[in-house]
């Protein structure tokens, strides 16, 4: 029996299953970390208290667009949906109440089209709509079709349409996934592992939690297809150690992939064997760092190890290791379903697919949203984060978190792009976007980097150690007496240091919210002119 032969009875018996609740009403429940902090879990159990059994209730993740959570879907038979935001425990149960009496809930209007429309949705497709806690709504909706493709052909040859595709790692540095799997081939005898980077311990990014609550098993299938390709044995998710309905919802999708023979021996009839567990972060921003996040895994010391070699060539336990982001691996079964030319259509040149950024701050429609390399900054804030909120007037954006810099409004203009977006320092880093308002100073904000930076060092390197405190020292100096030409020449020589002589990448990025708002905003600053 072919992979694609097994594939298809797969999903003839998720149809059947799912074909039990026709006639049904399903009410979904867009039930994330976001909306959870608003009461998704409280109108999830007003409605099981109240339906009827001529409905169906699903637990689902956030579409992203957390500022109207918690939002609830109903959909009839017939197919016709109704979406309502920011239902609370009082509306669940009015709802309720129109259901039973065979009534049709009324559509708020909102601006969620807007939000939604202006996006292009690769790795968020379906998010917010698939059961989150089962696999048959994902089978139905053509989930594990790559993995089947990719099982019914080479390592190789899926190796050489992720490399056509041109996907590179979404989780910052933006390398070439193919050519991290190719090094790992290199290596001969012995067994190899993938571990799944899910740590996103960045502030103002959630990107990758949304991606495990709302479609876990895309997460999966992705990570399934990336092993076979490398011919790796096991997987490991490695989960933020404070993510925990992101750690349920993946653990449910690898029980559930396991029972139906996606995850095990000979997978899909193809004679080849991969197990997958969960395995929790040690904390602290630094154990993204691919190198930082193997020494926790082998009970090591939470600091990065020294390179060469790679852990392609020396990983997990010694063995080699492919290290993959979440989104990074989201891409997989779209490429393998719809082809690498349909992914590299994507995007811009030299970048392809798209990128999930997590908008935050002062901006009207805070969420997570999915647009194409080459996307303008502006329009992802205006078109899609709906402008400032209550009147406020954007100051400053925030990209790529603690390990990039601040841009002024006027530099909008600048695309989404892998890696560097300005030589000023400032990166598109795993992709947190954040809206400063009139409201916080830009020294403030530049000295809030700065010092997260400095609390979040491991210590390993001196530069990292002791230049990281030194900056924030020197920005408080500068507050108290000025920015004066002694005090920017020597915050510019430490941003200097700490970037080309630390250790990984929290210090080698360190610099750049220092040069970046040195660059951008000398004048807010009240640096000297130079002659």
């Amino acid at each position: 029996m072919t992979a694609r032969t097994a594939y298809g009875r797969l999903r003839e018996g998720a149809n059947e299953r799912l074909a039990t609740n026709e006639g049904k009403i399903r009410v979904a429940v867009r039930a994330g970390h976001c909306s959870i902090a608003l009461g998704a879990e409280d109108v999830l159990r007003a409605f099981k208290e109240d339906l009827l059994d001529n409905t169906r209730l699903v637990a689902t993740g956030c579409d992203g667009a957390c500022y109207a959570g918690p939002q609830v879907v109903i959909t009839a038979p017939d197919g016709e949906s109704v979406l309502l935001p920011r239902v609370d425990v009082d509306t669940a149960i009015r709802i309720s109440t129109i259901l039973e009496g065979g009534g049709t809930p009324l559509r708020y209007t909102d601006d969620i089209s807007a939000f939604i429309d202006g996006q292009v949705r690769v790795v968020l497709k379906g998010c917010g709509d698939i059961d989150a806690e089962g696999i048959d709504e994902y089978l139905q909706y053509g989930g594990y079709r790559g993995l089947a493709a990719a099982l019914s052909d080479s390592p190789e040859a899926t190796i050489a349409s992720v490399k056509e595709s041109g996907l590179r790692g979404r989780g910052g540095a933006y390398y070439p996934a193919a050519l991290k799997w190719e090094a790992a081939r290199a290596v001969s005898g012995g067994s190899r592992f993938l571990v799944v980077n899910s740590e996103e311990g960045e502030p103002g990014l959630f990107k990758d939690r949304h991606l495990m609550e709302g479609v876990p098993h895309r997460i999966v299938e992705g990570a399934l297809i990336a092993a076979h390709a490398t011919q790796a044995s096991v997987i490991y998710v490695y989960i933020n150690a404070e993510a925990d309905l992101s750690a349920r919802r993946i653990e449910l999708a690898l029980s559930d992939a396991e029972a139906l023979g996606l995850i095990g021996d000979d997978v899909l009839g193809s004679g080849w064997s991969v197990r997958a567990e969960v395995r929790r972060g040690a904390g602290g921003y630094v154990c993204g760092e691919e190198t930082t996040l193997l020494n926790t895994m082998d009970g090591r010391r939470r600091e990065p190890r020294l390179r060469p070699p790679f852990p392609t060539e020396a990983g997990l336990r010694g063995r080699p290791t492919v290290i993959n982001n979440a989104e990074t691996l989201s891409n997989l079964p779209f490429i393998l379903t719809e082809g690498p030319t349909a992914f590299s259509a994507l995007g811009a040149k030299n970048a392809s697919g798209t990128k999930v950024l997590s908008l935050s701050g002062a901006i009207a429609r805070p969420g997570l949203v999915e647009t194409p390399f080459g996307t303008p900054l502006s329009s992802v804030v205006e078109r899609m984060g709906g402008g400032m909120r209550d009147g406020s007037v954007l100051t400053a954006l925030g990209v790529g978190g603690p390990s990039s810099g601040l841009l002024p409004p006027v530099s909008l203009d600048i695309e989404v792009m892998p890696g560097m977006l300005h030589e000023s320092g400032v990166i598109l880093g795993a992709g947190g976007l954040v809206a400063f308002d009139e409201s916080v100073g830009i020294l403030d904000a530049m000295r809030a980097l700065a010092a997260y930076n400095a609390d979040e060092s491991c210590g390993k390197c001196t530069p990292c150690r002791e230049g990281t405190p030194r900056i924030v020292e020197v920005i408080d100096r500068l507050a108290r007496s000025g920015a004066s030409k002694a005090n920017v020449k020597e915050l510019t020589y430490l941003a200097e240091v700490v970037g080309s002589a630390s250790l990984c990448g929290l210090g080698q990025a360190a610099g750049g919210p220092i040069t970046s708002t040195l660059h951008f905003f000398g004048r807010e600053l009240g640096i000297p002119p130079e002659n």
